[in-house]
């Protein structure tokens, strides 16, 4: 059987839309990306996951350890749910969940919280003053680790952290150690130029060789960079971590002495934007089906739904894919729809009303704000449905 007969028969009680996960697809790209770590721990991003059951498997799974969540509210819920050694990575703004994880030591000897400034400081003490007793907070400091070139007209990067240089990092690890209450636990970097953007983008081979360039100079001026802040806060108090990477920029960033773990989790599902990368080829593991409602033209076909577009700059990278059968393309006047999307193509003769087209969303996790369910085909069997935060009735963006 080809892969669409093989998920067709998985799925033959399903009525579509529905979402997917090939577990063997899975465990190929997770054993791929601990074969690119290198001895060093994976800590699953929990955003590219977004389902508990998941989480669970792939953690179980040798080569990682511990999640890295988006918010705290996420995180008190996976905590109370068993899971350990949580990195919140972006810093929150929610009074409440901070007063709970004060409040709760359980939950915080397992969760840290990320800041960049003393204002997170200030902001975390505001709302923790009512805790009775108060649980110490462990926090982890973000860094900048964007390209800056050209005395600063030129940056790739994600703008997250204003720390950039080690003096500053220092200087904050030191207020954090004078702060009654707080413990800093570890470090975190993530070059978003690196991991986060494919050096091989298809038809675009000057483009290509810019990021290549780019990309190189980057690492060699972050290893030196991240190097001397890991040093100089080392300097200032112990560190259970430095966190760094991503799916895109894993074997590269295990490289470095000061990393001692490393972030990952679109790289388990291999959504479409992942297939523009040199270093490794995954294989396509998350998928929804939408069933064809409408044959308008002979080369037509129309789809229930499909406007799943992912966060990002708009643009056509940013739609997902339709994937099987091969072929198919979008009307270039409607794109994919709010509540049918067509679909043009020599494909579309052979499909049918009630036939399913299997799309690939162009990111990981978000596929999960969108359907309760993955269900989970091994083989050609369905063994098992598993609820996404969705399904559980949590929504934490």
């Amino acid at each position: 059987m080809d892969e669409r007969q093989r998920y067709d028969r998985a799925t033959a009680a399903l009525e579509p839309p529905f979402a997917i996960l090939d577990l063997a697809a899975m465990r190929a790209n997770a054993a791929d990306l601990v074969r690119r770590a290198g001895g060093k721990p994976i800590r699953v991003a929990s955003k590219s996951v977004r389902s508990r059951a998941v989480l669970e498997r792939v953690l179980a799974m040798e080569g990682f350890r511990g999640i890295m969540a988006f918010t705290l509210p996420e995180a008190l819920w996976l905590a109370g749910h068993g899971f350990t050694d949580i990195l919140v990575a972006y810093p929150t703004a929610d009074r409440h969940a901070l007063a709970a994880l004060a409040g709760d030591a359980q939950a915080a000897r397992h969760i840290t919280v990320t800041i960049d400034s003393a204002a997170h400081l200030d902001f975390i003490e505001t709302a923790v003053a009512s805790a009775r007793p108060r649980a110490e907070i462990r926090v982890c400091i973000d860094l900048d680790a964007g390209y800056v070139a050209f005395g600063g007209k030129f940056r790739a990067g994600a703008l997250r952290s204003p720390i950039r240089e080690s003096e500053q990092a220092a200087d904050l690890a030191a207020i954090v150690a004078k702060r009654p209450g707080f413990r800093l636990t570890g470090l975190l970097a993530y070059e978003a130029q690196i991991a986060g953007v494919g050096d091989a983008p298809p038809g675009k081979a000057l483009y290509a060789r810019a990021i290549r360039l780019m990309q190189a100079q980057s690492a060699r001026e972050l290893v030196m960079r991240r190097g001397r802040i890991v040093n100089a806060v080392r300097q200032v108090t112990d560190l259970e971590f430095v966190n760094g990477g991503g799916t895109g920029s894993i074997e590269r960033t295990v490289r470095e002495k000061a990393i001692t773990e490393v972030a990952a989790g679109s790289g388990l599902f291999h959504p479409r934007l992942f297939d523009f990368y040199r270093r490794f080829t995954g294989h396509p593991a998350a998928l929804f089906a939408l069933p064809v409602v409408r044959r308008p033209g002979p080369d037509t076909v129309t789809v229930l739904g499909g406007g799943y577009v992912a966060s990002g700059s708009a643009g056509p990278s940013r739609l997902p894919q339709p994937y099987l059968p091969a072929g198919l393309r979008y009307a270039p006047d409607e794109g994919a729809g709010e509540v049918q999307t067509p679909l043009l193509g020599q494909a579309a003769q052979d499909l049918r009303i009630g036939d399913r087209v299997w799309f690939r969303h162009a990111k990981a996790g978000e596929l999960c704000e969108r359907f309760d369910t993955l269900h989970l085909v091994d083989g050609d069997t369905l063994v098992e449905s598993a609820p996404t935060y969705r399904g559980e009735g949590q929504t934490f963006l």
